[in-house]
């Protein structure tokens, strides 16, 4: 079943924002073994001119699974999530997330395309203080997987 075009450009935002703690950061560190004293002794990171313990750049994937705001399990959407693959990822930093800053988290999606028999969607997020300091934007593209209706004379046309 083919995405349902009609979610594009709808906005969404977290109802709560996300206290970023050490322990965040330290445990997220860990397991993709960014091992800068950065993101685990305050007294280095101080020292480096921070008030706090920075995150490394991807804790902004894991801040938005944990406050996901884009309903892509919305039935009308029609995501089989059984389906997607993660196709891309990107960043643009304001500056580093560091352990005290209350995120929320906005998330819209900017388009639907084929890809093949594939379908492309494409989300943006925007990452701001509860001050209303942006600190990040992104863009991320899920691949759902055998999901596009063919075009009008390509049926049966596969590239290679």
């Amino acid at each position: 079943m083919p995405l349902n075009r009609d979610f594009i450009g709808r906005r969404f935002v977290a109802d709560t924002p996300f206290l970023v703690g050490r322990e965040h950061i330290r445990q997220f560190a860990l397991a993709i073994r960014e091992d800068s004293p950065l993101c685990h002794d305050l007294d280095a990171a101080k020292s480096a001119g921070y008030i706090d313990l920075i995150a490394p750049p991807t804790f902004l994937t894991a801040l938005g699974m944990w406050r996901s705001v884009v309903p892509l399990d919305d039935p009308a959407l029609g995501l089989d999530y059984s389906l997607v693959v993660h196709g891309e990822q990107r960043y643009s930093l304001r500056r580093p997330v560091v352990a005290g800053d209350e995120i929320i988290v906005a998330g819209m999606i900017s388009g639907i395309r084929n890809a093949g028999r594939n379908e492309l969607i494409i989300i943006d997020y925007e990452f701001a203080t509860t001050g209303g300091e942006l600190l990040a934007t992104a863009r991320s593209s899920l691949v759902s997987r055998g999901t596009a209706v063919a075009e009008s004379g390509t049926a049966g046309v596969e590239n290679g």
